[in-house]
């Protein structure tokens, strides 16, 4: 088995998304550790684009053989993206789940506070 990996240019949740920064957009996935907790991934829940999402709350699910979980928005803004890639091939969130795995983008508010999420480091500590 390969090991878990946590790209160090991401922004990580206690809740196991991940954010990338770029200007005012921020692209959205799971974890390394949460595809491989969640097993082999069956279907993708995702927002709306135009849709409203909070820091913190539910914003889409992420089902796999063993469980259906919930996938907090780490940012607060509007949905201006959503990987459609996933109707059809949802593994991608386990193949690569930095990469063509992504599950949504958001566009973030003015001033959005983005002081909560932990970079890797902070992120793979709250692991052990």
């Amino acid at each position: 088995m390969s090991e878990l990996t946590y790209p160090e240019n991401l922004k990580y949740t206690s809740e196991h998304e991940w954010v990338s920064i770029e200007g005012t957009t921020a692209r959205v996935g799971i974890t390394d550790f949460a595809q491989d907790a969640l097993g082999d991934i069956v279907y993708v829940t995702l927002p709306t684009v135009g849709e409203q999402v909070t820091a913190g709350e539910p914003a889409g699910e992420v089902e796999s053989t063993k469980s259906v979980s919930d996938v907090e928005s780490p940012v607060t803004g509007e949905v201006s993206a959503v990987n459609d890639n996933l109707d059809d091939a949802p593994e991608l969130v386990n193949s690569d789940p930095y990469g063509a795995g992504w599950l949504f983008e958001v566009t973030l508010g003015d001033g959005a506070d983005l002081s909560h999420l932990l970079d890797a480091g902070a992120y793979t500590a709250g692991l052990e």
